[in-house]
């Protein structure tokens, strides 16, 4: 599993009610690698939040794990 798949699967564990429905796939790509978040119809808005800034959050913090590593990643919500 690789760094940005864990770390993307912690925070989201940790904001959900029920972190044992929480799944992450990651699709690496020759150019960009997809995260996708798989959560609880229950918690889905949780992990959205209001007006989409608990994503926004999200999607910053892995635009700079992934800068770090040198990569380019896309998080993508799966409802």
């Amino acid at each position: 599993m690789s760094e940005l798949k864990d770390l993307i699967n912690y925070v989201s564990k940790s904001l959900v009610d029920m972190p044992d429905n929480v799944e992450v796939n990651e699709i690496v790509g020759e150019q960009t690698t997809v995260i996708e978040l798989k959560v609880d119809k229950t918690d889905l808005g949780k992990v959205i939040g209001k007006q989409g800034r608990t994503a926004r959050a999200l999607r910053t913090i892995l635009n700079a794990a992934s800068t770090k590593l040198k990569k380019r990643s896309v998080l993508e919500i799966i409802e």
